[in-house]
């Protein structure tokens, strides 16, 4: 069922957004080489309680596999790893990596969602050429929203320009809404055909988040049960941000 919110709850998700963009800056600016994951997290965790909120990934479990919730608030998913990688004190950044950080946040009752993908140090042109190209598909995107677009006009926009760079999109995962729960109607791929879809409404808040590859699209659950990364072990990057639908186009709020 898709949720639209009340002009309230958007008020909150602003608010929200606001704040768990500023945390997710400061540990993506913590994301030097020597670091380790697991440090990476605590500051994550910490910094959101600081803020009045509550981590919305930890102990997350999805329906039908309760026993295995994610158990930590951010995910760090390093080179390979498309996302939900589990920090750990035994995964120490080096220089030349790369790693998406994604990450979620409880306030006022309502959440918001958030990732980017960062290098370690000095990273190759290569790897640079990676995260740009995410970075901006998720731009065009967003630029696809507005009530009455439909979902496959972001996916084809996304699509459409990753692969023309050389990238592939990862089509097994996908964004979706968000607001009362992390994970909310409708899914939105980044992949798709224009007037496609369920259409957007004013009111509408969804975390759009691009996933792209150098290789394949293919992507595996590793043995965590919670870690995805290539199949072809290329490098993969992500970036995310939740917005809402307006009449004319949308609003960021997950921007400082």
């Amino acid at each position: 069922m898709i949720i639209i919110k009340t002009p309230e709850e958007i008020a909150i998700m602003k608010e929200c957004g606001k704040l768990l963009a500023g945390i997710l800056n400061k540990v993506a600016n913590a994301a030097k080489p020597g670091i380790s994951t697991l440090e990476l997290d605590s500051l994550a965790e910490k910094l959101i309680r600081d803020a009045g909120g509550e981590p919305a990934f930890l102990n997350y479990a999805v329906e039908g596999d309760e026993d295995n919730p994610y158990p930590a608030t951010l995910c760090t998913s390093v080179n390979n790893e498309v996302v939900h990688g589990i920090p750990s004190k035994n995964k120490i950044l080096k220089e030349g990596d790369i790693i998406g950080l994604d990450i979620g946040m409880f306030y006022k009752g309502l959440c918001t969602d958030t990732a980017v993908t960062v290098g370690v140090g000095e990273i190759s042109e290569d790897k640079q050429k990676l995260l740009d190209v995410t970075a901006k598909a998720l731009r065009k995107g967003i630029a696809k929203v507005k009530s009455g677009a439909k979902v496959g006009d972001i996916g084809s926009a996304i699509q459409t320009y990753v692969e023309s760079e050389g990238f592939s999109v990862v089509k097994q995962l996908v964004g979706h809404g968000v607001g009362k729960e992390i994970h909310e109607d409708p899914r939105i791929p980044n992949y798709g055909k224009p007037k496609t879809g369920i259409e957007l409404q004013e009111g509408m808040t969804i975390a759009i988040e691009p996933m792209v590859n150098v290789g394949e699209e293919l992507v595996q659950t590793d043995d965590d049960q919670w870690t995805i990364s290539t199949v072809d072990r290329s490098l993969s990057a992500h970036f995310e941000h939740t917005v809402v639908v307006t009449k004319n186009g949308c609003t960021i709020i997950t921007e400082e």
